[in-house]
C-alpha cells in the first residue's frame, strides 16, 4: 500500500469522524486508492453519539481496507457487559453518554446504584453488529514503518511483546520517552493541542469531543500529511 490513513480518538463524535470519512474520500481520489485507514480506538463515552459510531465504524464507511483498534474505553464497555461493578470507575469516563446513545436508563447509574440492571438492559440493546465489531478489535497493527497502537508502548520491550494492557493504557514511561522503539509508534489517548509529531512516536488525539477537532493523519513513505476536521 501506498498510504495509511490513521484517526485519532472519536470519543462519540459521529458528525466528526463523515467530516474525516468525507476527507479521506477526496484525499483518495486524488492521491489513489492503494490505501489502508486505521481507527485508533476510543470510539465511545464523552461525545453524544457513541451508538451512531460504532453503527457506522462496523460496515467499514471507507474507501479503503479497514483496520479498527481498541482503546481502554472499548475496554471498559465489554468488561461492563459480563462485570457491572465496572460501571464505578467507568462512569467516571463517560458512561452515562454512551448508554445513554444506546437507550439504556441511566438515572439509576447517576446515583451510583443499579449497575447489574444497566449492565443487562445494555446487553440486550447491543446489536449483533456492533457486538462483532468489538470483538475483532485488534490491539495493535503495524507495517513496514509505523506501528500503531492506542495508548502506546513499555520502553525496552520489543513491539511484538507489548502487552494489551499497556497497548491500551500507559501513559507517562511512554509519553516520555526518546527511546527507538523500532517503528515509530502512532497513538491516541492523551489529548494534545495539535497533532503531536515526534522522532519515535506520532499522536493524534486532539480531544475531539471537546475541541470539536479530530485529527486524521496520511502517513507515506515522503511523510505524512494532517487532515484535521
Amino acid at each position: 500500500m501506498d498510504r495509511i490513513y490513521a484517526i485519532g480518538d472519536i470519543h462519540g463524535r459521529l458528525d466528526l469522524l463523515d467530516r474525516a470519512i468525507a476527507a479521506i474520500g477526496r484525499d483518495v481520489a486524488e492521491h489513489g486508492p492503494a490505501a489502508l485507514t486505521v481507527t485508533l480506538g476510543d470510539y465511545v463515552d464523552r461525545g453524544s453519539d457513541p451508538f451512531g459510531v460504532i453503527e457506522r465504524l462496523s460496515a467499514n464507511p471507507f474507501p479503503t481496507d479497514f483496520v479498527a483498534l481498541k482503546g481502554n474505553h472499548e475496554e471498559l464497555f465489554e468488561r461492563f457487559l459480563i462485570d457491572p461493578g465496572i460501571a464505578g470507575h467507568w462512569r467516571r469516563l463517560g458512561c452515562l453518554e454512551t448508554l445513554h446513545s444506546y437507550g439504556v436508563r441511566v438515572a439509576d447509574l447517576m446515583m451510583g446504584v443499579n449497575y447489574e440492571k444497566a449492565s443487562q438492559a445494555l446487553n440486550v440493546a447491543l446489536p449483533a453488529t456492533h457486538r462483532a465489531f468489538l470483538d475483532g478489535l485488534k490491539t495493535s497493527f503495524d507495517s513496514e514503518r509505523y506501528f500503531f497502537c492506542h495508548g502506546g508502548v513499555r520502553p525496552g520491550v520489543p513491539l511484538a511483546r507489548q502487552s494489551d494492557e499497556d497497548l491500551l493504557w500507559i501513559r507517562d514511561d511512554f509519553l516520555n520517552s526518546t527511546a527507538d522503539f523500532g517503528k515509530i509508534v502512532v497513538h491516541g489517548h492523551t489529548p494534545v493541542r495539535e497533532p503531536d509529531v515526534r522522532a519515535n512516536r506520532i499522536n493524534i488525539d486532539t480531544g475531539a469531543f471537546i475541541t470539536g477537532r479530530l485529527t486524521c493523519i496520511a502517513l507515506e513513505n515522503a511523510g505524512y500529511r494532517i487532515l484535521q476536521v
